[in-house]
């Protein structure tokens, strides 16, 4: 089953987000397997992320490469990630490129 994942950044940056995404692209693990969408919205410094996994299990192992990332970025996440069941979902491809 899939899940959504809500992550509780403190103070989130939009430069902390571009910086964490440009490294774990140059370190080859983004896109992650298993991901399904990802989406960072909220205010310039109070960012928020939310994403759909295939499974907690693809998350978690992603997730050992994501952490060393933030704390090097001096990304602070207010206690552990929020995990839903996700009954049903539809995307359609698309991307954009950070802040836009």
């Amino acid at each position: 089953m899939a899940i959504l994942v809500r992550f509780k950044p403190v103070g989130l940056t939009a430069t902390q987000y571009e910086n964490v995404g440009r490294t774990l692209e140059q370190q080859g693990h983004w896109p992650p397997e298993g991901l399904l969408a990802h989406v960072c919205f909220g205010h310039e410094n109070d960012l928020h992320v939310s994403e759909v996994w295939e499974s907690q299990e693809q998350q978690q192992r992603f997730a050992q490469k994501l952490m060393p990332v933030l704390e090097e970025e001096g990304v602070e996440l207010e206690g552990e990630p929020e995990y839903l069941d996700v009954e049903g979902y539809e995307f359609r491809e698309a991307r954009s490129e950070p802040g836009s």
